[in-house]
């Protein structure tokens, strides 16, 4: 069954805007939610808004390329597709948008282990754009099936994400029943009624799963199971085990990056987790600037968390990452619009991102860095900052 949307959005906030109504309550929750109540989130993308930077004038800038490579690759653009579990609650068929995307616009997408469509799918569209992230678990054997396919298939990228050792609670998600599988109420019943779009396209897809781990005799899918027990030692192996790119994600501490490196990962993945694990965590961006001055200049970080526009991509690059992901965004934007969306906001980021360095007077991605602050107190005082993520 084919729905159709309405107009595509203008930015990342329109998006948002107009994906809350077409959202049951508990879709909504569960996408737009995060650690108690949602403070995380916010503090985040207010960091990111007291970054100012110094454009420059009469710079011949007609000529820009905001291409990056990355971990031997090169992409069209410096930002991608975060890994996100169940995307196929925001609309129907969201992974396989997400992999088109990947493919048409050539830029990176992250798959998570708890996505609703067979990694294999992804990245036979995608292909070595695909990057798969695991998480830490108690079954060794599901744990060790699922690198294999993802080696098998093609996938040269593993994050392992180290920033959820318990999952947190989210009042948000407790208050509008949020649960997997879904337990069907009146009172969601009702919700659902009250979104034919949404629900009949989902019913026309089928009720979204964790198809990376409802397999074999792996047992019911528990969110967070047995996250809490691994340590640096797993690390090491699983440095063992992988022979591609290796990539810590959800580190905030200069501590653990540094030891993350030590272990052998091929990149830090700077990231509060989009404010959903903890709301008094210290903003992802302030700890990316002092995780750059540790490890040098020339050691690969990714950064995500707060970015709501071109500019702020332009600032996470400033701050110290080579490359962004975004999350919500994407979410936001096939919520409003379909694959429209996506292709609309993801122009809307590229456009920004350009129109960003033609203000500085820089015609590529590689020219950005500190000398472009205008104003930025962490960065103003690293030593202070540096005491705060150790």
């Amino acid at each position: 069954m084919l729905l159709r949307h309405g107009r595509v959005p203008v930015s990342i906030n329109d998006a948002r805007d107009r994906a809350v109504s077409k959202w049951p309550r508990i879709i909504y929750d569960f996408i737009d939610g995060g650690a108690g109540e949602g403070g995380g989130l916010t503090s985040s993308t207010h960091a990111l808004n007291t970054i100012k930077l110094q454009p420059r004038g009469l710079v011949n800038v007609e000529q820009r390329d905001i291409s990056q490579t990355f971990l031997g690759t090169t992409y069209d653009v410096p930002f991608g597709v975060a890994p996100m579990g169940m995307c196929n609650l925001a609309w129907s068929g969201a992974d396989a948008m997400l992999a088109r995307l990947a493919k048409q616009s050539n830029l990176p997408m992250g798959i998570s282990n708890a996505a609703s469509t067979p990694m294999e799918s992804l990245i036979e569209v995608a292909g070595n754009r695909c990057w798969f992230q695991l998480y830490p678990g108690a079954n060794q054997e599901l744990q060790d099936d699922m690198i294999e396919r993802a080696a098998t298939s093609g996938c040269n990228v593993l994050m392992l994400t180290v920033d959820v050792p318990q999952l947190a609670r989210r009042p948000r998600e407790l208050r509008s029943g949020f649960s997997v599988p879904f337990r069907m109420t009146p009172k969601l019943f009702l919700d659902f009624m009250k979104h034919p779009h949404w629900s009949l396209s989902t019913l026309a897809g089928g009720v979204p799963h964790t198809a990376n781990i409802d397999r074999k005799n792996f047992g019911t899918f528990q969110r967070g199971h047995g996250r809490d027990q691994a340590t640096w030692d797993y690390l090491k192996e699983l440095r063992q085990q992988w022979n591609g790119r290796l990539v810590v994600k959800g580190i905030t501490s200069v501590v653990d990056a540094l030891q993350a490196r030590d272990c052998g990962a091929d990149a830090v993945y700077v990231s509060g987790h989009g404010g959903r694990q903890m709301e008094s965590l210290l903003p992802a961006i302030y700890a990316l600037a002092a995780i750059r001055d540790a490890v040098g200049a020339d050691y690969p970080l990714i950064y995500d968390t707060g970015i709501r526009g071109g500019e702020d991509v332009a600032k996470a690059l400033v701050a110290g990452a080579n490359f962004v992901m975004l999350g919500r965004p994407f979410l936001y934007a096939m919520g409003c619009a379909g694959e429209a969306g996506l292709k609309a906001i993801t122009d809307i980021l590229a456009e920004e991102v350009s129109s960003t360095l033609a203000q500085l007077g820089m015609r590529r991605i590689d020219e950005l860095s500190r000398d472009v602050l205008s104003w930025w107190q962490p960065v103003d005082c690293p030593d202070n900052l540096r005491g705060k993520v150790q």
